[in-house]
């Protein structure tokens, strides 16, 4: 009798131990991973549309993000075409170095995670499609929080996967500019 109830308080202690450790493993955070921090309703405007954006909608909800993916050596993300020259669909002037940059130059926006409060500023990341590689200049952030206003060219917030890049970053991967949106990969250098 005393071995039955030994292995039936072992089996209690067993089954309360897994139950925890499952339900500590479900109120993890789940690491890597970026959700919706929360949305910014829509208001449209002059939106300057020379390299077809997203251009914001009086009353539609638009995601904000904080965050983006993890950082890695092979970081999957989506390549957007924007122009940093003054008086083009990139508004004002560059976050960086508060300069606009002609659309012959390797420069790049990030979404707001990855900007990481300037800290990438003037680094050089390598973007990666179909085998073929490059290497752009940080100059700005493409706010994934922010959006719908005349600083942010009436445009709705950056997704928070997002590598905005000039025209000179387009053409040396060959990419036609007419698609708008290209998946690719990055990495810091």
């Amino acid at each position: 009798m005393a071995t039955i109830r030994a292995l039936a308080t072992m089996a209690i202690i067993l089954m309360v131990a897994l139950s925890t450790s499952h339900v500590a493993f479900c109120l993890r955070p789940n690491l890597g991973v970026c959700h919706a921090s929360g949305y910014l309703p829509g208001k449209s405007g002059n939106c300057e549309k020379s390299n077809d954006p997203d251009c914001c909608v009086d009353g539609k909800q638009y995601p904000q993000y904080h965050c983006s993916p993890p950082v890695t050596s092979n970081t999957k993300a989506v390549l957007t075409l924007n122009s940093f020259e003054k008086g083009k669909d990139g508004g004002g002037p560059s976050e960086c170095d508060n300069s606009y940059h002609s659309d012959e130059e390797m420069v790049v926006a990030l979404s707001t995670g990855w900007f990481n409060n300037m800290a990438r500023c003037g680094h050089r990341i390598k973007i990666t499609v179909n085998g073929k590689s490059v290497y752009a200049k940080v100059v700005d952030e493409c706010d994934s929080v922010h959006g719908c206003d005349d600083e942010h060219n009436y445009e709705a917030p950056c997704d928070n996967n997002i590598v905005d890049a000039s025209p000179a970053v387009w053409n040396a991967l060959g990419i036609d500019q007419s698609i708008g949106e290209q998946d690719i990969t990055w990495s810091d250098e």
